[in-house]
């Protein structure tokens, strides 16, 4: 699945646009063993406005393998590029090993990423 939430405004009813289908859609997501999505964010106070929060993500996870993942790029909040491979540009030069650590969350700019262990779904069979 793919959406597109660039429409998360104040004045054009867009915000409770967006309150009154996401728990339907994630409500429908949860009762799979398998499920990915990519979607596109943008929250500003009013259309046209400049976006207080922006970013890209995927999702995903897999109940028979028992993980899941969340991708988080191009995360700016208020035109600043912000995520762990900001972290992880910053550290670099002093903090090499902290550096190394991190890079596995998040290499690029505005890149932020972790997985994550499910628990055990008994209606997830290892054969589907």
């Amino acid at each position: 699945m793919e959406y597109s939430k660039r429409d998360i405004t104040f004045d054009n009813g867009g915000a409770l646009r967006f309150l009154v289908a996401e728990p339907s859609r994630f409500a429908l997501a949860m009762v799979t063993c398998k499920y990915y999505q990519k979607d596109h964010w943008s929250v500003q106070t009013t259309t046209g406005a400049t976006p207080l929060v922006t970013w890209d993500g995927q999702y995903w996870w897999d109940k028979t393998g028992q993980r899941s993942a969340v991708r988080l790029s191009a995360f700016r909040i208020d035109g600043a590029s912000v995520g762990i491979g900001d972290a992880v540009a910053a550290l670099r030069p002093v903090f090499p090993k902290l550096a190394d650590v991190l890079n596995d969350y998040g290499k690029e700019a505005g890149e932020t990423g972790l997985t994550v262990p499910l628990p055990l779904d008994l209606r997830c069979s290892a054969g589907e």
